[in-house]
């Protein structure tokens, strides 16, 4: 009987350093190996057109986009793509945008090698997974109103430390519309203040700093 062929795995991070080591962990394993890297989302897609690998590590955040919008640049010219996001945040809107556009799987770098290594086995065999701590953070969000595009833009101007009256310029909308979208930014935060509004959007990736 034929050994298994191992289980074809790109890894897509921008840090070498991490890359090399998950490679370390991932040759580790008898039954699998890393069979390209890539450090940008345009070298990735590229290097899944030429390897196609069985499973995709790829890390949330790359140089040139996001890892959600390379995930479904990949996705979109193949669509059984069984990617892994790996990332340092835990934000659930990121999860939620991630799991929506087709990954499989949901990785903090912090999680031990033996789980990620057991995470890749079970994406290759079709399944999905999102660590508990993870999936909870996802329930407890699950039933809030998302914050309009408007609102984020609004937030993101908020966390670049702009007035309503800057906002409001820099929108094209009056100071009045500026107040409103405030208020209900702060409603579907549940923040008391400005300060905290930003601090629970980074925190949940609904805006980046």
């Amino acid at each position: 009987m034929s050994e298994q062929a191992p289980i074809r795995i790109l890894s897509v991070d921008d840090h070498p350093l991490l890359r090399e080591g998950l490679a370390a962990v991932i040759d580790n394993q008898p039954d699998m190996q890393v069979i390209a890297q890539a450090a940008n989302a345009k070298d990735a897609v590229e290097q899944y057109r030429k390897h196609k690998p069985d499973v995709t590590l790829m890390d949330l955040r790359l140089p040139d986009q996001s890892g959600i919008d390379t995930l479904t640049a990949i996705r979109a010219e193949f669509p059984d793509a069984r990617v892994i996001m790996l990332t340092t945040f835990e934000g659930d809107v990121e999860i939620k945008r991630a799991l929506e556009a087709g990954a499989r799987g949901y990785l903090l770098k912090s999680m031990p090698p033996k789980e990620l290594v057991e995470v890749i086995r079970q994406v290759h065999v079709g399944k999905k997974r999102v660590p508990p701590q993870l999936a909870a953070q996802l329930a407890e969000h699950m039933s809030d109103e998302g914050l309009t595009d408007r609102e984020v833009e609004v937030l993101g101007q908020i966390a670049g430390g702009n007035r309503n009256r800057d906002i409001a310029e820099r929108l094209f909308i009056s100071e009045e519309t500026v107040k409103v979208h405030i208020k209900h930014i702060m409603e579907k935060l549940g923040a008391s203040d400005r300060t905290q509004a930003v601090a629970i959007g980074v925190r949940r990736g609904i805006i980046q700093l």
